[in-house]
């Protein structure tokens, strides 16, 4: 078991990742200090993982509500039921939340653990590797809208993330290609050396290898609670994490939710900002080949859906969350391995690759 540490003064919190940790009652025992725990997990997760996580919670006052599976329910309306759940069990302040699953119960969970009577604990047991490398550890919690993804929500830090590797392992080879992306965006945000690991060592990621697959978690946590602690709400560095987001945001909310998974629309979205590197000359036609090379070699898309033109993807961009005074604002590539905000990108060169 390995254990890392998000840095936020009285409201750090630990990572820990490691096999088996979900049927380990001290992992759960040594975190949570309420009497009294709510589980949300989703259809999908409950026959795998439910009975192994409530036996390891046998010790507090126990009980669980079952979601649907899929990006198309990260919404207020769940976000309402969860609510009225909790009212309906007459849950208090003395109440933790568990969120057992992907990204979708994740930001769903947190952001009811922010509103919940002004808020209560909760605890990330992601079971995606996306979940487990980016979207459980950071306390970006939030609901999507239809003109926008995860407009409504909020910054709430988990009391700890416990990583299980194991359920990697139940894992459809679809949603772990989506969790690739974001593993690849780390190392190419600021991290060279990963980046190149990630390209030497893709067959035994791909085979599940466990020495592999603790190591690629290990580091992308390691990456996101260095910049968590530095930068909590984004006011800067933090925004480095969008790498590809505001490309993709904007596939995920034309197409739909759920259409195309969200780590496949973040690896487009970084070839397309890729893209505009390329022209700015930030990027090499070698370097380039090398990034789109390394992103379908773990099975993912590279171009955008055919039914998106420019203007559809500009009206969503125009929405993204690092518009200031009405500018876009991009996460760019301008090496591999390093990455910078730029406001300067203009509809003209935009047009140009989409």
């Amino acid at each position: 078991m390995t254990q890392l540490n998000v840095e936020l003064g009285a409201r750090s919190y630990p990572i820990r990742i490691g096999s088996g940790l979900i049927n380990n009652k001290a992992e759960f025992n040594n975190i949570i200090k309420t009497k009294r725990v709510v589980v949300v997990t989703n259809e999908t997760i409950q026959p795998l993982y439910l009975e192994s996580v409530l036996s390891s919670l046998t010790d507090f006052n126990t009980s669980y509500t079952i979601l649907p599976d899929g990006e198309q329910f990260k919404t207020l309306e769940y976000f309402e039921k969860i609510n009225a759940y909790l009212l309906e069990q007459n849950c208090g302040r003395d109440t933790t939340l568990v969120a057992l699953g992907g990204g979708v119960i994740g930001d769903l969970v947190g952001f009811v653990a922010a509103c919940y009577q002004r808020g209560i604990p909760f605890v990330q047991v992601p079971t995606t590797l996306l979940s487990q490398v980016d979207s459980s550890v950071g306390g970006k919690t939030a609901v999507n809208h239809p003109l926008g993804k995860n407009m409504i929500g909020a910054f709430n830090q988990p009391q700890a993330v416990i990583i299980d590797t194991e359920t990697l392992k139940t894992l459809p080879p679809r949603e772990f290609a989506a969790g690739v992306a974001e593993v690849l965006k780390y190392g190419l945000i600021c991290d060279l050396a990963f980046w190149q690991y990630l390209i030497a060592h893709q067959d035994k990621i791909q085979t599940l290898n466990d020495e592999e697959i603790r190591y690629i978690i290990q580091r992308c946590c390691e990456i996101k609670a260095d910049i968590v602690a530095k930068d909590e709400t984004e006011q800067g560095l933090r925004a480095l994490l969008n790498l590809g987001h505001t490309f993709g945001h904007a596939i995920e909310a034309e197409m739909g939710y759920g259409v195309w998974l969200h780590g496949e629309a973040v690896a487009t979205g970084m070839v397309m900002a890729a893209e505009v590197s390329l022209n700015r000359g930030y990027l090499t036609p070698t370097e380039f080949d090398e990034i789109k090379l390394a992103i379908t070699a773990f099975n993912l898309p590279i171009s955008k859906p055919s039914s998106m033109s420019a203007s559809d993807f500009i009206k969503h961009m125009k929405r993204d969350k690092k518009v200031s005074d009405n500018v876009m604002r991009f996460i760019l590539p301008s090496a591999l391995g390093q990455s910078a905000l730029y406001s300067d990108v203009s509809e003209a060169e935009l047009i140009a690759i989409l």
